[in-house]
């Protein structure tokens, strides 16, 4: 384990050397520089820029990079004797932003990140070569831009056990959300305007199907309960199945559909998710509006403690990375994911037949007798409770609508009463089920 000091890395400045020159990269550069005298008062270590790296010299980035030294080849950052600390800004879990991260704790220097994947993939070994030499590894960045729910998860609620964690942890996908409920637009109408506007990029599949909403999740539970970061047993849903019908009904039933990221701890063991979910209007969660993320965490002597802010952008993920950099100069050590990763257990995580709660189902039916006995025989059938029906008079191309909520029921029956729905000729399209969240 590493030990902990006053100053970590050497009595002159701080020299910085910074992996990746995009947005967040340049947003680092301009608050380092724009604000180096007040945050060496506050660490009584002045704080120097060295050396840069990115993928193209020539392009214009909106700041003086001619007083830094260029490193072409990333990882060669690790190596400088005039780098102290690397900063990681390329992102993904392998290629040079992994070789860069090995290779920085490799040789005892501090490595910061905003790169979710990385950790979410190799805490585990990335902690255990931090541990061995004595190096810091910090990550604050990697999860919810600016909301510094990583330090409120590893110091800040430490006297608590933690019942739940559930977060808006991907602004596109919540811009979305939004602008569909308020607009009455289509997903692929407002994705396309998303990507116009650079809320989403080329490819957003990583936003889209939850999967960047994964890795942070599984970096929280790895936080919450002392194990390590595991992104493979962590059953992922996105948006893309989500219909203006289905926030309509949302909304009428007393809901907001948000896609969420979820870790709980349950006599079965730790659940981890990810899907959308209806959660109720009048919830802290469900108020968060736009590319605004939120985290909402139980705890057992605080109770619930809410999270917001932007989740993304320059400004936000560049002051959660200066955070870390502040938190290194001062000598704040401790383990990186709050207990010695040694001692890190393996996710029991809790299987998919094992869950249990209250759904939405939506049904699109032929207008005509007997359909709602076809419905609830199957319901029945699968020991499925209705909580509340909603059944509409006016027909919608060729069928009707009929929605319900159940009590609670396991999620087994529901998915095989869905099954049985696809294989009656009265359902006209494949059903659509969401989970009903308490929050």
């Amino acid at each position: 384990m590493m030990k902990a000091s006053s100053s970590p890395l050497r009595t002159g400045p701080l020299r910085i050397g910074i992996a990746g020159l995009g947005t967040v990269g340049v947003g680092v550069i301009k608050i380092l520089e724009e604000r180096k005298d007040i945050l060496s008062a506050h660490t009584g270590q002045a704080l120097e820029i060295t050396t840069v790296s990115a993928r193209d010299r020539r392009r214009d980035r909106g700041v003086d990079l001619s007083g830094y030294d260029w490193c072409d080849n990333t990882v060669e950052l690790a190596e400088r004797d005039n780098v102290d600390m690397v900063i990681e800004l390329i992102g993904g879990s392998d290629g040079p932003a992994y070789a860069l991260a090995k290779e920085t704790l490799k040789r005892g220097k501090a490595f910061i990140t905003a790169n979710k994947a990385l950790v979410a993939v190799h805490g585990r070994e990335l902690a255990e070569l931090a541990e061995a030499n004595n190096a810091y590894l910090r990550f604050e960045a990697a999860v919810a831009g600016g909301i510094p729910i990583i330090k409120a998860l590893r110091e800040g609620l430490i006297g608590n056990e933690i019942s739940s964690i559930q977060g808006i942890l991907n602004g596109t996908c919540n811009y979305i959300l939004t602008r569909m409920e308020n607009e009455g637009l289509d997903f692929d109408v407002i994705l396309e305007e998303a990507q116009k506007i650079g809320y989403a990029e080329a490819d957003p599949t990583f936003d889209i199907e939850g999967i960047d909403t994964a890795h942070k999740t599984a970096i929280l539970a790895a936080l919450a309960y002392g194990y390590a970061p595991d992104i493979t047993n962590l059953p992922t849903e996105g948006i893309t199945k989500i219909g203006t019908v289905d926030i309509d009904y949302a909304r009428q039933l007393g809901y907001r559909i948000k896609l969420l990221g979820i870790a709980r701890k349950s006599e079965k063991g730790i659940e981890t998710r990810v899907y959308p979910a209806m959660v109720p209007l009048d919830s802290a969660i469900a108020k968060v509006a736009g590319a605004t993320n939120a985290v909402v965490v139980e705890g057992s002597y605080v109770g619930q403690t809410v999270y917001e802010g932007a989740g993304a952008g320059e400004g936000p993920t560049a002051s959660a990375v200066v955070a870390d950099i502040m938190d290194v100069v001062r000598g704040n050590a401790g383990p990186v994911f709050g207990l010695p990763s040694h001692t890190l257990a393996q996710s029991d995580s809790v299987s998919e037949n094992d869950y249990s709660g209250t759904f939405y189902v939506r049904l699109r039916v032929d207008d005509e007798p007997g359909v709602m006995a076809h419905i609830t025989a199957v319901l029945a059938e699968e020991k499925v409770s209705i909580g509340s029906l909603l059944q509409l008079g006016s027909a919608v191309s060729g069928g009707v609508y009929i929605v319900m909520t159940t009590h609670v029921t396991s999620e087994d029956s529901i998915l095989a009463a869905l099954k049985h729905f696809t294989e009656l000729e009265c359902v006209l399209e494949t059903p659509t089920m969401l989970r009903i969240e308490a929050c």
